[in-house]
């Protein structure tokens, strides 16, 4: 039996902690995770306001600069508690963490790069590993789906829009004219647009009877083009979502339990989900309780 690293066991500790959502330390970890990037977010929309930023610029800065140094610590730690570093550094989180980092720094070289702490919102995604939300990534998934089979249909829908708007901006031009505030067709075409989405700036406007009611025309008109792309992705995700209970129909057995999920991580993959009590990861086939291989 290969001697255990001396080492493995800290890292399993540290793995564990930061990389999980059920243990109690790994709910404390993630509930002031969230709370640091709150707090972060918060300062930079405050230091954004001028008149506080010059009262209490210093307090800004320092505490940006101590939850920087919190990240910082907490970027390496996740890349020493895993197998593969150069996966989870390539991974989606893995390159938000890092992101959401580096600004500060950047700030020390390049200015106007500090608002880039910002990226730090996305960071609160982690969330559904504390609530356990994992079926709505699973019907964001379902999403995707629907949008991926839907695009050719949305394309050729949304050229057929485009057509319509330079065809109307073009009437609008000819039949108002640049003393009505319509002094090119690229500016007709803005206003199509405007008048279709059912927007309504109100920065030009129609002053012809017949322009008017060119006008009232398109405006009946967008109420209809906004609702076919809803209605495309929706017959689309209704679609996936009826012919992937039937899959699951055929394939479940005649008794299937309950299966209860948890957010372990795998040290070697970072392959998460796993059931209750599972000692390998069904990934990789790793020890889910030894950092070490």
């Amino acid at each position: 039996m290969p001697e255990k690293k001396p080492h493995s066991n800290w890292r399993a500790k540290v793995h564990e902690i930061i990389y999980e959502a059920d243990t109690p330390a790994g709910k404390f970890f993630d509930i002031v995770l969230l709370i640091a990037i709150l707090a972060s977010i918060l300062l930079v929309m405050l230091e954004s306001i001028e008149s506080l930023d010059q009262q209490y610029h210093s307090f800004f800065n320092v505490s940006e600069w101590i939850i920087t140094i919190l990240f910082s610590i907490e970027y390496i730690l996740r890349i020493i508690s895993v197998k593969k570093p150069l996966k989870y550094i390539t991974s989606f989180y893995g390159v938000i963490d890092l992101l959401s980092t580096i600004p500060k720094y950047l700030s020390l070289i390049f200015v106007g790069t500090h608002a880039l702490v910002a990226f730090r919102a996305i960071r609160l995604l982690r969330i559904f590993r504390i609530l356990k939300l994992v079926r709505f990534l699973s019907a964001s998934n379902h999403l995707a789906t629907a949008l991926k089979a839907s695009r050719a249909k949305i394309s050729v829908f949304m050229l057929t829009v485009v057509i319509i708007t330079i065809i109307l901006g073009t009437v609008m031009y000819l039949v108002e004219g640049k003393e009505h505030g319509f002094d090119n067709i690229p500016k007709s075409v803005y206003w199509c647009i405007v008048t279709l989405t059912t927007v309504g700036f109100g920065d030009i406007t129609p002053q012809t009877p017949l322009g008017q009611i060119i006008a009232s025309f398109i405006m009946i008109m967008g109420y209809g083009i906004i609702a076919v792309p809803t209605g495309i992705v929706s017959a689309e995700y209704t679609k996936h979502s009826k012919d992937e209970e039937e899959a699951s129909n055929k394939a479940k057995p005649k008794s299937n339990p309950i299966i209860h999920t948890n957010s372990q991580s795998c040290a070697n993959c970072l392959t998460s989900n796993h059931k209750d009590g599972a000692k390998f990861c069904y990934n990789c086939g790793h020890n889910l309780h030894l950092n070490s291989p």
